[in-house]
């Protein structure tokens, strides 16, 4: 689950983590498999273990290291266990909206994480309240644990698990931890990633992205897939269907932005993936110009890429502050007021005289792209054009990133060429969806809906009618 806020990125989604690992320290397993998972959520994070016994529980408000330490680490005791670190889209940013969340059953403890946004979450909240079952937060992850509780009665977690698939719409990735074992399943558009891997040590682990498993000494073994449920025990694993595939729609901002460039998606680097969108970029986006610079630290692939292909040189013109907006002391209203010179310093050095092509990952509110020409500009560059290594974004989110509104959506709104007036560019070019798709080295496969408003629901090809928009906002909204 992820929003929109400060920058002009769509800050994604969250980070799941899960192990089962035989005589182990499995919270220290999840603390590691986490703190790789950290570019998924800042907001806050929590894990859940299990000693056979007792499930243990912490979570707080923040970074994983800000949130964890050797104390509370310490009484995290057992070899199952499940961990989250988070960005809301539904549920405000507090502690009762952290997750994991963890209740107690007739067959033992039931924990869940999850990474997604279920659409029909308000209607599955008020029938659970028709029903009597209290609940303590905002955020949709807690009905999808009573609804698991519920149908659990059977001590089948597997049939729970298949019976909260039918009931559910939208996007989700989730891990659980029970009495014998922990599971992972997937939704049946396979909107978010979930990879399985096998430690070294012995014992198995789930993450949202395979940057995890090496963090933790684990192989990757293969990704989840749409629809699928993995249940983990001290004695491997088992994979079913838990729901009959549908439309495959992986979303395609894994691959542009989310996900970090060492992991592997679709059986590639995405550091590879994204040089290609920069090749692919600079063949249908040429100008003449002298030094290729990147938005760091996402548009750098892209970038390197989009050199290669044109072969203009590429050079370092923006240093970024990587530790901005990860510290819970608010800058004053005049460091506000200058926003993007907080994060970034330009090399004048590099820049002096230079005609130069910028490229950005994405541009969601065009609220940074101006602050940034004007850098480069004021550092000495003599011409500044604007690439993007992804196509318009004109529609918003349903799946988990926060971009429900096409307000926010500069391109929703705004030619390119008054875009480029706007962010005051020499000029702009984004990646078609067409050449996206050839980068990626696919034809269907992903959804493209914030690009192209066809949102992979209904029959899994129909673009949302505007009733049906508007509903979805409300949605998203309670």
């Amino acid at each position: 689950m992820s929003r929109v806020t400060g920058g002009d990125h769509p800050k994604e989604e969250c980070g799941v983590f899960a192990v089962c690992a035989p005589r182990q320290d499995a919270a220290r397993l999840s603390f590691f498999g986490l703190y790789a998972l950290q570019h998924r959520g800042q907001e806050a994070a929590g894990i859940v273990s299990y000693d056979g016994e007792v499930a243990h529980l912490h979570k707080g408000v923040g970074l994983v290291s800000q949130v964890f330490n050797e104390e509370n680490l310490g009484h995290l005791h057992g070899d199952l266990a499940i961990g989250h670190t988070r960005y809301s889209t539904t549920g405000s940013a507090t502690l009762r909206n952290a997750q994991p969340y963890v209740i107690e059953t007739l067959e033992g403890p039931l924990a869940v994480a999850h990474n997604g946004n279920l659409l029909n979450a308000p209607q599955l909240r008020r029938e659970l309240l028709e029903r009597g079952v209290g609940l303590h937060s905002s955020s949709d992850t807690e009905v999808i644990l009573h609804l698991l509780a519920g149908a659990g009665r059977s001590g089948d977690w597997v049939r729970s698990i298949r019976t909260f698939m039918a009931q559910a719409e939208g996007a989700y990735t989730v891990v659980a931890l029970t009495a014998d074992g922990v599971y992972g399943f997937r939704d049946p558009w396979g909107l978010r990633p979930l990879v399985l891997g096998e430690l070294e040590s012995g014992g198995h682990v789930l993450a949202s992205e395979s940057c995890a498993l090496s963090t933790v000494g684990a192989r990757t073994v293969r990704d989840i897939e749409a629809g699928e449920i993995v249940r983990i025990t001290h004695d491997g694993y088992e994979i079913s269907q838990g729901a009959p595939p549908q439309l495959p729609s992986f979303c395609t901002f894994e691959q542009i932005y989310f996900s970090r460039p060492d992991s592997v998606l679709a059986g590639r680097l995405v550091h590879q993936t994204r040089q290609a969108l920069g090749r692919q970029l600079a063949r249908e986006a040429p100008v003449e110009a002298d030094i290729v610079v990147p938005v760091p630290d996402s548009g750098t692939p892209h970038a390197i890429g989009y050199a290669q292909e044109s072969g203009i040189p590429y050079s370092e013109g923006l240093i970024k502050s990587r530790y901005i907006g990860r510290t819970f002391i608010q800058p004053s209203p005049e460091l506000r007021r200058i926003g993007v010179a907080m994060k970034f310093n330009p090399l004048p050095a590099n820049l002096e005289g230079k005609r130069v092509v910028l490229v950005d990952d994405s541009i969601v509110r065009g609220t940074t792209s101006g602050p940034l020409v004007e850098l480069l500009r004021k550092a000495g560059a003599a011409e500044v054009h604007l690439r993007v290594a992804c196509p318009p974004i004109t529609h918003p989110c349903f799946m988990g990133v926060d971009m429900a509104s096409p307000d926010e959506l500069i391109a929703a709104n705004h030619s390119v060429e008054e875009i480029a007036r706007h962010v005051g560019a020499d000029s702009l070019a984004y990646l078609t969806v067409a050449g996206l798709m050839t980068a990626l080295e696919a034809e269907s496969g992903y959804c493209n809906a914030c690009f192209t408003g066809r949102y992979p629901f209904d029959d899994g090809t129909v673009a949302l009618q505007l009733g049906r928009k508007e509903r979805f906002a409300e949605v998203l909204a309670e």
